[in-house]
């Protein structure tokens, strides 16, 4: 029988590979996801409720997952992306154009694509520390008839930014506000940075399977009592989810956040601060960004790639590289969760650290476009994939995204430039995945 997908799964198993990656459960070892059964599987016979049509079990439990008085809680069994959907179709309506942050997910791009309408792209700063997208530069934004802001806070390496003041600014345009919080669904715990539900955001979505101990798929989408288009983008949540959701990954969010209201984090700085001590005793670099659940490590004259393939050596996997860094998802460590923490730092402690390097070339680096701009959605019909050397000037057909985090880099519509096919190469010489770029070649325009 060929299961490649099930013998890989069982191989990492049977390695008894670690995860300092999402999902936030980090292969059932954290949370009380044993609760769960297969048995569960079911469908909407009587009793057990109707997500589209909540009147019962599932309206109870919505009601029970409250975070903040003034928000409504839906659950979401497609992800985070399938409410990102929702709101950008809800607001497609209303006249005017979307303004969105560079750093946006690509499931933004996809929404905005399925409306046909334009988006005016915020000028963005950028961290000192990870060298990525932090904020958007409201100070020199132009606001003109903007109808719906969407922005994503935390950044993906857990970097803040005074979303307080962001909301403010965008409220007093009268431009409603969406902010993806798909890596904050543990924000406003004890000694975490607050949830942009204390801001009063109109919408926030969060992935509950990225940092609480919940089923991959598994959101939530937090909708503001008094948010403007509310019932639409309700009806377009029953659109973009499947209509026989599932009730293992429903029952999974309402045990995450059973595990959210009561969890104690004095156990979690504890682990945290001791994992840091024997990272830096083995030799590597430890960043500490805004989010203590993220945590940035380097080490000198190496890319983060290589770094990962330290780690993935002794079967410990980090949530991502790129050229500078590589990105750890800490566990939510509580009293009696099963996680292989001493494993773990034995594990580090058998890595064997070339010698530090100044090699020629590894202080190369390309900026991230931080300016301005204008995202229109282009239905490209005819397209030929082509050597990325030689598609200087013509069309991209397709967005180019390094994956991990999912950003779109180079967007479809834009004309190709000697920099960008630059950066292209750099992003695979440096070993990452890159969605959009296949054997070196990209998808063109046909002109």
């Amino acid at each position: 029988m060929n299961t490649p997908i099930t013998q890989k799964l069982n191989e990492l198993i049977q390695q008894k590979a670690i995860s300092l990656h999402v999902p936030g459960h980090k292969n059932m070892t954290i949370g009380r996801l044993d609760k769960l059964k297969f048995k569960m599987d079911m469908t909407e016979i009587t009793g057990l409720d109707d997500l589209h049509h909540p009147e019962e079990i599932i309206l109870e439990s919505m009601h029970s997952i409250s975070k903040h008085p003034d928000y409504d809680a839906y659950m979401l069994v497609n992800g985070t992306t399938s409410g990102i959907l929702s709101v950008i179709q809800a607001f497609s309506s209303i006249e005017g154009n979307y303004l969105i942050s560079r750093n946006v997910h690509k499931s933004v791009f996809h929404g905005i694509d399925l409306t046909q309408q334009q988006a005016n792209i915020m000028a963005m700063t950028i961290s000192d520390t990870s060298s990525q997208y932090i904020s958007p530069d409201l100070n020199h934004t132009h606001f003109d008839n903007q109808k719906l802001a969407i922005m994503t806070y935390p950044n993906y390496y857990g970097e803040c930014f005074d979303i307080r003041e962001a909301i403010e600014i965008l409220h007093e345009h009268h431009i409603p506000t969406l902010v993806d919080e798909a890596h904050g669904a543990h924000f406003s715990l004890p000694h975490f940075p607050k949830s942009a539900l204390e801001v009063g955001v109109d919408y926030v979505v969060q992935s509950y399977h990225k940092t609480l101990p919940a089923l991959t798929m598994g959101s939530v989408i937090y909708i503001h009592k008094n948010a403007p288009m509310k019932e639409e983008v309700i009806r377009y949540l029953g659109y973009f989810q499947t209509s026989s959701p599932s009730y293992l990954v429903m029952a999974s969010i309402e045990l995450a956040h059973q595990f959210f209201k009561e969890y104690d984090s004095t156990l979690f700085f504890e682990k945290k601060e001791r994992l840091i001590q024997v990272l830096e005793k083995t030799g590597f670099e430890v960043i500490k960004v805004a989010d203590p659940l993220k945590m940035i490590i380097r080490y000198s004259g190496y890319s983060g790639h290589e770094i990962q393939t330290w780690f993935e050596a002794q079967h410990v996997y980090p949530e991502l590289a790129d050229e500078y860094q590589v990105l750890l998802v800490l566990p939510l460590w509580h009293n009696q969760d099963t996680y292989p923490y001493d494993d773990l730092l034995n594990r580090i402690q058998a890595i064997e650290l070339p010698a530090m390097s100044k090699r020629e070339g590894t202080d190369e680096s390309f900026p991230l476009p931080f300016n301005e701009g204008i995202y229109i959605p282009r239905a490209i019909t005819s397209a030929t994939w082509i050597d990325m050397d030689q598609a200087i000037n013509k069309v991209l057909a397709q967005h180019i995204i390094p994956y991990p985090p999912g950003i779109p880099i180079f967007l479809k519509g834009e004309r190709i430039t000697q920099n960008m096919i630059k950066l292209m190469r750099y992003y695979l010489q440096q070993g990452g995945r890159v969605e959009g770029i296949n054997n070196h070649k990209i998808l063109v325009k046909d002109e």
